[in-house]
């Protein structure tokens, strides 16, 4: 309860008498707030399906003998099939490393749980927009034929899906959108003055 000054006429003048009073109501998410945050679950939850997809194969992306506890790889298939870009022999030689797929399947499923919690969301911001700006270097949108011959299908030499998603982390972040429907406030309160785990 706030208390405020309230002033009581006595014989030598007026002193002032604290009287309490009723505490101020809290705010609720603003409708600014509940949108970032519906775009916030949403966007990790296209990271963490990809995770779970990748790991269990649930017959979308990855079929079930390409599941990952199966000893299938998460990055074989797609940068094996680089064909296009300045990057192509390095994607190839990275294809189905163990490292390559640990690190991409470990980014996947903390990205999406960080964002979907809303917890983490400036790392998250890095990670992922590292990871979306790596697999538009593998797509390469500025050429219009692949070093088979074949065309790319490029619609937009610059901006594609993966620049946008890396946009979306980066405004999640800055705009502290886990705090609506999630567990930014708390998690800001145990990470302290260490902006950067924000």
């Amino acid at each position: 309860m706030s208390i405020r000054p309230e002033e009581k006429k006595t014989t030598s003048g007026r002193v002032p008498v604290q009287r309490a009073t009723e505490p101020a109501p809290v705010a609720g998410p603003t409708t600014v707030g509940k949108a970032l945050a519906v775009l916030r679950i949403t966007t990790g939850f296209v990271f963490l399906w990809a995770f779970l997809d990748k790991l269990f194969g649930l017959g979308y992306a990855t079929p079930s003998k390409g599941a990952w506890i199966s000893g299938g790889s998460p990055t074989k298939g797609f940068l094996s099939s680089v064909h296009v870009g300045p990057f192509e022999s390095m994607f190839h030689a990275w294809a189905g490393t163990w490292w390559a797929n640990t690190l991409f399947m470990l980014g996947l499923g903390a990205i999406g749980i960080a964002v979907i919690a809303g917890i983490g969301l400036r790392l998250s911001a890095i990670a992922g927009s590292l990871m979306m700006l790596m697999m538009w270097a593998a797509e390469w949108p500025f050429a219009q034929s692949m070093s088979t011959g074949e065309a790319t299908h490029s619609t937009n030499p610059i901006i594609d899906y993966h620049i946008i998603y890396a946009l979306v982390l980066i405004a999640l972040a800055a705009a502290s959108a886990g705090h609506t429907w999630g567990l930014g406030r708390r998690w800001a309160d145990a990470v302290g003055d260490r902006a950067w785990l924000r």
